[in-house]
This record gives structure tokens, C-alpha cells and sequence, in this order.
């Protein structure tokens, strides 16, 4: 009888420690493919489905990494983590809604080669609701309705764009932070096809620096400043052609600073509202820009 209960002890202990085994079971590094399978662990041998099947099996502050070319859906991301498309096809298809979702206070996120595709019908190909950095990297975003990156956060954080292209939609880039502060990062970066604007700021919390992009075939304008709290957009060594209007500094109190950019073929080159500035150090370069161009005081192009 003694046997017999200590065999039923050991067993009572053995199904306990399954039990909690899947809340134990975070990888640093887990890994997508497809052909793989959601129900998978997410090793480099039995990969997952989608980013959503890993992310729920990958530690805070993990990787998922791409094995082949493949589609791996929409995800909301809610913990400090990469996804590396490095070497492949990483694919996210988001008709009718949003590519990825990033909504957790203090995290740090890092998209890295992935290709973000609304198929014309997507909402926004990345949305920032709360983060305190996410890096978006090598990655190309077409298709959407709406923004290509949506920083619409009630907190303050830092975005980082690099080497990416944004193409269609209402706008490429908006900072609309309903508190605390936002600054954006852009370099690098080719952004055409907006209808509203390329790279703007819809609120009074945000500020952003875009360096080396070609900011092109926009139909609105290329670089909208829509904040009244004196918040700067600064606009460096850009090629600014062909858009609906170069450079807008649309409501009092709105500030741009330009230099060493080619601003080009744009049906308005410059424009600002009352109270408004757009700051120059007379390195720029312009021409075949149509519409009203009369500078005000700080303004200098050649």
C-alpha cells in the first residue's frame, strides 16, 4: 500500500509540472516559416505559422527569426521584441486592417526586412499606440488606405526609420501623440504616392528629423507641419520633387528647417500659413516649383 502511494504522489507531481510547463516554455529566439505550423514549439526545426502564432512562445526582449519566404499575417505586439526578416521573403498581408499593431507602455521594437502589404485595402501597415522605441528597418509598406506609419500614441517614445520605402495612402508618416512627446528619426527613406502628405505632424507632441530620403510624386505635400506648439521639423540634404507642395508649414506656429535639399518640380515649392516659419541657411537648392513663393522673414532658397 505504501508503494502504491508514493507512485501516486509522483504521478500528482508530474502533471503539475506539465501543467506550468508552457507558461516556462519562452524561447529567446523562435522562428516563423511557410510551411510551418502554429501549433509548433517555434524551434528552428518545428518553426511556426505566423508572428502571431511565435510571439506568445518568445521571452520579452526576444527574436522571431524567418526561415524561408512566406506571408506571416498581421500581429499586435505588446512586449519588447524583433522581428528579423533577414535573407528572405518575410511577408505580412493585411487586407482590411492594420500589418502590425505595437501597444505596450516602455517596450522596444525592432521590424527588420519585412514587406508590409495592405493590398489596397489595409488600414495602416504599422501602428504605434505605446512604445518607448520601435526601429523600423529595411522595410517596404504599399497598399494602405490610410498611413504607412501611424504614431498615435498617448505616451512619449522615439521612432527610428531607416533605408525603408512607403508608398500610397493618406500620408507615409504621421506623428499624431495625444501626450507626452514623440520624435521621429527618418533616413534614408523613399516615401511617394500620399495623398495628404509624406511626413507630417498632426498634434503638439512630436517632432521629427528626416535626412537623406527622396520624398517624391506625392500628390499632397511632401513635408507638413499641421502643429501650432512650435514644434520643428528639420529637412536635411532630401530630394523634394515632383510633390503637390514641397515644403507646408500650414498652421500658426508651426516651424520647418531646411538645408542642403533639392527641392524640385513641386506644383507649390513653399507654403505657410500666417505665424508660421520655414527656416533656411541658404543651402538649398531649387527650381521649376510653381505657386505663390513669397518667403517669409527666415526663409532664404537659391
Amino acid at each position: 500500500m505504501r508503494t502504491i502511494s508514493l507512485l501516486g504522489a509522483a504521478g500528482a507531481v508530474c502533471v503539475a509540472l506539465l501543467q506550468v510547463a508552457p507558461a516556462q516554455a519562452q524561447a529567446t529566439r523562435t522562428w516563423v516559416s511557410g510551411v510551418g505550423d502554429d501549433a509548433n514549439p517555434c524551434s528552428r526545426t518545428a518553426p511556426c505559422k505566423t508572428f502571431a502564432g511565435a510571439i506568445s512562445k518568445t521571452a520579452n526582449g526576444g527574436e522571431i527569426s524567418v526561415l524561408d519566404p512566406g506571408g506571416f499575417g498581421a500581429v499586435t505586439v505588446t512586449k519588447s521584441i524583433t522581428l528579423n526578416g533577414d535573407g528572405t521573403l518575410a511577408g505580412i498581408l493585411s487586407a482590411g486592417t492594420t500589418g502590425v499593431i505595437i501597444n505596450a507602455a516602455g517596450i522596444k521594437v525592432i521590424l527588420r526586412s519585412l514587406s508590409i502589404n495592405g493590398a489596397g485595402t489595409g488600414v495602416s501597415g504599422i501602428r504605434v499606440l505605446a512604445a518607448s522605441e520601435v526601429l523600423v528597418d529595411r522595410v517596404t509598406i504599399s497598399g494602405f488606405t490610410n498611413t504607412g506609419i501611424d504614431v498615435a500614441m498617448s505616451g512619449s517614445g522615439y521612432l527610428v526609420v531607416k533605408d525603408t520605402v512607403i508608398d500610397g495612402g493618406l500620408r507615409g508618416i504621421n506623428l499624431n501623440t495625444t501626450a507626452g512627446f514623440a520624435t521621429a528619426s527618418v533616413s534614408g527613406t523613399h516615401i511617394s504616392g500620399a495623398s495628404t502628405a509624406g511626413i507630417s505632424l498632426t498634434s503638439t507632441n512630436a517632432s521629427a528629423t528626416i535626412t537623406h530620403c527622396v520624398l517624391a510624386n506625392n500628390s499632397g505635400s511632401a513635408v507638413l507641419n499641421a502643429s501650432s506648439a512650435a514644434n520643428v521639423i528639420n529637412v536635411d540634404n532630401c530630394n523634394v520633387v515632383n510633390n503637390g507642395v514641397g515644403i507646408n508649414a500650414s498652421v500658426s506656429g508651426a516651424k520647418i528647417r531646411v538645408s542642403e535639399n533639392n527641392i524640385y518640380a513641386n506644383a507649390t515649392g513653399f507654403s505657410f500659413a500666417g505665424g508660421a516659419t520655414i527656416e533656411s541657411n541658404n543651402t538649398n537648392r531649387t527650381g521649376d516649383n510653381g505657386g505663390a513663393q513669397v518667403p517669409n522673414g527666415t526663409l532664404v532658397t537659391h
